[in-house]
């Protein structure tokens, strides 16, 4: 097992590789928290942190033999959380940033329950950045996009598998940002923001070029497509479901529009408006019994 503790605060090819690893390879990806390490109590608030210093993300990490045009999948075998996270409030950030104050709560974290106030509730550990590099150029790990990034999907979790387009050559895998809870839409402006551990078991499917990320987890999966706009982004994750239902099953465009739209299900997974962060979405459907997999496990 190949381990990776080095990190970078942005997705790009130019990035010199961490550790290089062959397809079915397990990795353990040991990750900072989305402050790295600046917030260490509640008497630091966000606006008294480098705010160039978020997000860190693990890695990258080179796939042998993965080139443009394949897909990168990532199995989440595991998500090991430190004993305490941070829920913070930025200026700005979120629905609720007009109706809050600026503040910093720890949370104990502590044999698989979280401690807030006096609700005592489970954890649900969540991976927030992860993703391949983009073609060219650099994209901030505080960004979504076409690559993963800061997806913010809480359906990235233990037992889910990922999906991300190759771009460059050897897709520089990468990963960070872990949540010990975050509610869909991060209404409040952050998940319970902590550092740790994932083990992933990298793969690769040949010649299948993905425009988005995909998220299989729960027995369903999903496109999960990023932009300014509600509207454009979710025509763009339902898109690529539909591309994805015609080349697997055989149908036309209409036919697989009808069956989202009786079997498909789009929620909101970070929305921290008013700030200029675009909206990630995801639209998804079951993995029906009896039909062929939308993505197969190997090509």
């Amino acid at each position: 097992m190949i381990t990776v503790s080095d990190f970078v605060f942005s997705f790009s090819p130019d990035h010199p590789p961490a550790a290089r690893a062959l397809p079915g390879e397990v990795v353990r990806f040991v990750t900072q928290d989305c402050f790295c390490g600046q917030v260490t109590g509640e008497s630091v608030l966000t606006t008294e942190i480098d705010m160039t210093r978020l997000n860190p993300a693990t890695g990258p990490v080179f796939v042998e033999g993965a080139e443009p045009g394949d897909a990168l999948f990532a199995d989440i075998l595991s998500i090991d959380i430190a004993d305490r996270g941070y829920l913070c409030t930025l200026p700005d950030y979120g629905p609720l940033g007009g109706w809050s104050e600026l503040r910093t709560r720890e949370v104990d974290a502590r044999g698989g329950v979280l401690r807030f106030n006096d609700l005592v509730f489970p954890a649900r550990p969540m991976v927030g950045v992860i993703g391949t590099a983009p073609s060219e150029g650099s994209v901030s790990c505080e960004n979504p996009g076409a690559h993963g990034g800061n997806m913010d999907c809480k359906l990235v979790e233990a037992g889910a598998r990922t999906f991300f387009p190759v771009r460059t050559s050897g897709a520089l895998f990468q990963l960070g940002d872990l949540h010990a809870s975050m509610g869909d839409g991060e209404i409040g402006g952050s998940g319970v923001e902590t550092a740790g551990s994932v083990l992933v078991r990298l793969g690769l499917l040949k010649d299948f070029p993905l425009d988005w990320p995909l998220v299989e987890s729960r027995g369903m999966i999903h496109a999960v497509a990023s932009g300014p706009e509600f509207v454009d982004t979710q025509r763009e994750a339902a898109r690529q479901m539909q591309r994805l239902i015609t080349a697997a099953w055989g149908w036309d465009d209409t036919d697989a529009a009808l069956y989202l739209a009786a079997r498909g299900d789009s929620a909101i997974c970070q929305s921290c408006k008013p700030s200029d962060s675009d909206i990630v979405l995801r639209v998804g459907v079951p993995l029906e019994p009896g039909m062929p997999r939308l993505v197969p496990t190997t090509r």
